[in-house]
């Protein structure tokens, strides 16, 4: 009897009105979904209730778990409408860009802009890149309220396109009163993750975290790497954060297109390092929001980014306003499996940054390595918060882990988790751990994740119910019908 290949990359996929249609939910957990992105960008305050209560019915219908993450719009900074509809700019024009309220709908010579600061952080010579790079403007000048500028690279604009400026810079703050918002919002409708969008210090973070614990929400937070200015602190970022996404769109308009593929692998591997989740996002399969199958580039794209050791690939607009969503899904599953299959990570943690602070840190290490030298088929983790998990999936290595909790929110937070499965699995309050081992690894046998012969390590903690207490190592051999035949304490 062989077992089934799982999927250690996670995908996250973004609703919207494409997904809204009826069937599409269950479709898309079958095919894959780990985790669901609410883009608060986007629509109404009950539009995200009704998605979110979408999601726990149809993952509970299906027997899954699938993690919710709200996305924080952010102060991306934004031109204002037209009068007439989208202007042509042609290479050489001038063009104002007039930074105060009331500005009338503008034309092709000038238009608003969102952030009133936009003079004081800017000076001649400057480039400008709207619509994520498609138009660039050159600063001639700031007088008062107008940044006066020539057009480097012409092209279409229309209404409410985003503006950088090249190698980032602007001072715009984190959070939004929308975000703040919409923080109260994540926190209503239990959301597993929280994306805090355009970060540039650690106190962006910590703000957040702040404001999050005041409206009652328990979220991991994400922190996305858009902006230049975030690069020189990324590490303070990172141990300011849960999870990490490579958020490569704005990111890729500030640094260049040239730095980002390098940028891309650093974060990922720098994240791993620090025990932090890393998501890798933006146009992974652009193609799939009409085609109803990715190009060659986009399937090296996404493979390169499970290759680099990205817990989490995530679809935006292919899934929320594509033609073909659940297609989106399974191709990113095919593509996840099969770079896997061609590149098994090895067990070589000799390289690997250990500054073992904790105890389950610890555990976690002696884990992997014992997993390393014995060839067991699984790592199974008894985990009140999936801390443990977590600490196990920061050392990449080809053999699954099983997060075994009771806990619903710590289950679906382990969802993002590379390698982890999580499991539901709750120990009687008057059971013996080695009871609890026993009860553990027999239900994973019946759920065909483990079979008869096979080797386990198992870690827990002796306090039942305490977070953060793993503290217990064992190696376990699995039995007829799942008992366990032996067992050795380490």
């Amino acid at each position: 009897m062989t077992m089934e290949k799982v999927r250690r990359t996670k995908i996250v996929a973004t609703l919207g009105p494409a997904t809204d249609a009826p069937g599409m939910l269950g479709r898309l957990i079958a095919a894959g979904v780990d985790v669901v992105r609410l883009n608060l960008s986007h629509g109404e305050p009950d539009d995200h209730r009704a998605r979110a209560i979408a999601v726990r019915e149809a993952a509970q219908a299906a027997g899954r778990e699938v993690g919710v993450l709200a996305d924080l719009q952010g102060p991306k900074i934004r031109i204002e409408t037209f009068a007439d509809g989208p202007v042509q700019l042609a290479e050489g024009d001038s063009f104002v860009l007039d930074c105060r309220a009331g500005v009338p709908p503008g034309d092709a010579t000038r238009v608003g802009v969102s952030y009133y600061g936009l003079p004081s952080d800017v000076r001649a010579g400057d480039v400008l890149l709207l619509d994520d790079g498609l138009v660039a403007l050159t600063v001639h000048e700031v007088v008062g309220s107008e940044v006066r500028c020539e057009v480097l690279v012409g092209g279409k604009l229309s209404n409410r396109k985003g503006l950088n400026r090249q190698g980032g810079g602007l001072s715009v703050d984190a959070l939004s009163d929308k975000d703040k918002a919409d923080i109260r919002l994540a926190a209503e409708i239990g959301a597993d993750f929280l994306a805090v969008s355009f970060v540039r210090s650690a106190d962006d973070m910590h703000l957040a975290r702040h404001l999050l614990k005041l409206a009652g929400g328990r979220a991991a937070l994400v922190a996305k790497i858009e902006r230049a200015d975030a690069i020189p602190v990324l590490g303070e970022i990172i141990d300011a954060s849960d999870v990490v996404m490579v958020a490569r769109g704005d990111l890729g308009v500030e640094i260049g297109d040239a730095e980002l593929p390098g940028l891309q692998k650093k974060i990922i591997r720098e994240a791993v390092q620090r025990n932090r989740a890393v998501i890798t996002a933006t146009q992974m399969l652009q193609s799939m929001v009409r085609a109803p199958i990715p190009t060659r580039a986009e399937v090296l794209d996404v493979a390169n980014a499970v290759i680099d050791g990205t817990d989490a690939v995530m679809l935006s607009e292919e899934t929320a306003a594509g033609a073909h969503p659940d297609k989106a899904v399974a191709a990113m599953q095919r593509i996840c499996l099969g770079a896997e299959r061609q590149f098994e990570p090895k067990e070589d943690l000799a390289n690997v940054i250990h500054q073992l602070s904790r105890t389950d840190q610890a555990i976690a290490l002696a884990a992997m390595v014992l997993a390393g030298q014995l060839g067991v088929r699984a790592i199974v983790a008894l985990t009140e918060s999936g801390a443990t998990a977590q600490w196990l999936s920061r050392y990449r290595s080809a053999v699954p882990i099983y997060g075994m909790s009771p806990s619903a929110s710590a289950r679906r937070r382990m969802q993002l988790l590379r390698d982890v499965q999580p499991v539901e699995f709750s120990h009687g309050e008057k059971q013996s751990m080695a009871a609890s081992t026993r009860a553990a690894v027999r239900l994973l046998f019946e759920q065909g994740k483990l079979l008869q012969g096979d080797s386990v390590v198992i870690t827990y903690g002796d306090r039942v119910g305490h977070v953060g207490g793993t503290n217990t190592l064992k190696l376990l051999a699995v039995g007829p019908d799942g008992t366990v035949e032996s067992r050795r304490e380490l």
